[in-house]
């Protein structure tokens, strides 16, 4: 279901420490644009803070997946970040996030948008795959996990 390089150690980080939503997305635009010379961090920050004006991404249960549509982006890709803290997000059960997944995809990709939304909030609502992610403390283990769900649910 993942395309390949979706995500990536180097868009994982585990223990970040931000006060606030806007950093936390902020830091979420500079993993996306790590590996990508087509993507600079402001352009990113400048997508995902567009559509999140339009509402909150805030699923609940602490989890966050800001999500954009780049003509820049070739491929679907993400980030992940498990914070220190959890932070106020306007989340729609108002509880303060710490796991927060960042995704971006082609500017036409629009069922496959979707898909990718929908399978990565079937993802976070499992109860068990979330609390695995906060004990992760290395972006390997953090990918491990997310690669073992994606296999599994393949499978179903």
């Amino acid at each position: 279901m993942f395309p390949p390089q979706f995500l990536v150690v180097e868009r994982i980080d585990s223990g970040v420490d931000v006060a606030s939503k806007k950093r936390l997305i902020e830091t979420l635009a500079e993993l996306l644009a790590v590996d990508d010379a087509s993507l600079t961090a402001e352009l990113v920050l400048e997508r995902l803070l567009e559509r999140e004006r339009l509402g909150s991404t805030g699923l609940g249960h602490g989890i966050a997946l800001p999500h954009a549509r780049m003509p820049e982006v070739v491929e679907a890709r993400c980030a992940l970040v498990h914070l220190r803290r959890a932070i106020d997000y306007d989340a729609i059960d108002g509880e303060p996030v710490d796991l927060a997944l960042a995704l971006l995809v082609p500017e036409q990709a629009t069922e496959s948008h979707l898909q990718l939304l929908s399978a990565l909030a079937t993802m976070f609502s499992d109860e068990r795959m979330c609390q695995s992610l906060r004990g992760a403390t290395l972006p390997q283990d953090m990918l491990a996990l997310v690669n073992a769900w994606d296999a599994t649910s393949q499978r179903q």
